[in-house]
């Protein structure tokens, strides 16, 4: 009996845990679908956030490009409009020439009419002088046609020599007043300082006990350097300081910078002389390209072979007649530029022969030809357009220019190298050059004295006034000015100025 309340005992405990395990069940399952609801909720509030993100995100980057759109509108409008201000300008410019033209035009008809004028005045001086000599001479008609038709003739000569005379010198006038007025429009816009190269570079040193130690033991050390830089070392008196001499400006420079390297290091012997001279041989090679990138890059011009950009980096260590070549080539390049600027041109092919018109200077001496021809040949080997190596070859006046690109070179080359101050030459090469051009001036005959003034620019020469007259006078100045260019070598160019003065003294008493 008692295992029958045992068993129910049994079932009713068995009973029990299973419904507390179902409401434990059902509680959890409740707190699980709070739990997901809540992440739900969460999900869907973190979605509707990067929505909103999203949505300012893309209204930013909407905002950025419309941005970017127009300020990429205004500088179309910007370019547009200097566009059309140079149009303008250029038309400016054709129409004053055209005013020009027209004025010139209605000169020409009115000389013209008055040469009609003249012809039918000499009709009738020919008809009163052919009656007056028929009358007086008792001569025949054919006679006195023939004889007046002879007056006519030399008459009408002489007046077409002076009419041609004043047109000649007029339009020389305007000629002359136009080139004056591009060449110092042009000259005002560039000005550059001239400095005078030197033939030698100082380098300061810490103290003056590292002269012993660049001269080394038995001078074992300024005799390496010397001979792997081909650079001559003065060890003065002077403080602080050595000097390297020698008159090759490369050769200088890596020796320069051989040097303040040792000084840096401090280890000074041979094997490191070696070591620095070879790095700084290095260096010099990277130098001479960016000087050569830096010239092209600062005239705007594009497309050079990178054998004609070195060449260019090696005129900074060029000279002539004391000029530094790299500043004289962009000197010639920023006038070119200029003049055929002020020409109505385009100034890019200008600049590009400006700046190769010496690059023969940059190669070495074993190379023959003049510097001239040797430029032109480098740039048509290295790709120039035919007119650029043209202009090239024609700026010394070895080859006869064709193109207005020459023309204007020739100008350029000539302006840059007759600035005052550019050029120097020693104070015995300057008195021989002036005693020369003396000596020019007084082997013509009618000539009593000359006189070289303002520095070689000008020579006036002083004639006999009962041996030459005024039209041999102007014969003597032109061929004294080709005789000074077939015999001298100078910079720039020298004003003839021939002199024919008569006085008459008489003395009251």
């Amino acid at each position: 009996m008692w295992w029958g309340y045992l068993i129910l005992g049994g079932l009713l405990v068995a009973l029990g845990g299973y419904w507390l395990g179902r409401a434990h069940l059902a509680r959890r399952l409740a707190r699980e679908e709070r739990q997901a609801g809540e992440i739900i909720a969460a999900a869907k509030e973190e979605a509707e956030r990067l929505r909103q993100e999203a949505l300012l995100s893309g209204q930013e980057e909407l905002q950025r490009r419309r941005e970017e759109l127009e300020r990429e509108v205004r500088r179309r409008e910007e370019k547009l409009e200097t566009l059309e201000a140079r149009l303008l300008k250029r038309e400016e410019r054709l129409e004053e020439k055209s005013e020009q033209l027209e004025r010139l035009e209605g000169s020409l008809k009115e000389e013209l009419r008055q040469l009609g004028e003249l012809a039918e005045r000499g009709k009738r001086l020919l008809a009163e002088e052919q009656q007056s000599l028929e009358r007086i001479a008792g001569l025949s008609r054919e006679e006195a046609r023939e004889e007046l038709l002879h007056l006519l003739e030399a008459e009408a000569e002489r007046s077409f020599a002076k009419w041609l005379e004043r047109r000649r010198a007029q339009v020389e006038a305007e000629a002359e007043q136009e080139a004056r007025k591009i060449i110092a429009t042009a000259i005002q816009r560039y000005a550059a300082e001239e400095v005078e190269e030197t033939t030698f570079s100082s380098v300061p040193l810490p103290s003056d006990d590292y002269k012993g130690r660049i001269i080394g033991r038995e001078g074992r050390n300024i005799r390496t350097f010397e001979a792997l830089t081909g650079v001559e070392v003065l060890v003065d008196d002077t403080p602080d300081t050595v000097v390297l001499s020698s008159f090759n400006p490369l050769r200088r420079e890596m020796a320069r910078m051989a040097m303040e390297k040792l000084i840096e290091d401090g280890r000074i012997h041979p094997a490191q002389i070696k070591k620095q001279v070879e790095r700084a041989e290095q260096r010099l090679i990277e130098h001479i390209r960016e000087l050569g990138q830096k010239a092209i890059f600062e005239l705007g011009i594009d497309n050079i072979h990178p054998e004609l950009v070195m060449l260019i980096g090696r005129l900074n260590y060029r000279l002539s007649y004391g000029q530094n070549q790299l500043r004289h080539s962009l000197e010639v390049a920023y006038l070119a530029g200029m003049l055929a600027a002020e020409l109505g041109l385009d100034p890019k092919p200008a600049k590009r022969a400006g700046i190769l018109h010496d690059i023969g200077k940059a190669v070495d001496h074993k190379v023959e030809g003049s510097h001239s021809l040797i430029s032109a040949d480098l740039a048509r080997r290295y790709g120039e357009p035919e007119s650029i190596v043209h202009a090239i070859a024609a700026h010394n006046g070895e080859v006869e220019p064709q193109t207005v690109l020459a023309i204007l070179l020739q100008a350029a080359d000539a302006l840059s190298a007759a600035r005052p101050g550019a050029r120097q030459e020693t104070f015995e090469a300057y008195i021989q050059r002036l005693q020369e051009l003396e000596e020019i001036c007084t082997s013509f005959p009618g000539v009593a004295e000359a006189y070289a003034i303002q520095a070689g620019r000008e020579v006036r020469v002083i004639v006999k006034p009962e041996e030459v007259d005024d039209e041999l006078a102007a014969k003597l100045s032109y061929d004294i000015a080709r005789m000074v260019e077939q015999e001298l070598d100078y910079p720039g160019e020298i004003k003839v100025n021939v002199i024919r003065e008569t006085q008459f003294v008489q003395v009251a008493r």
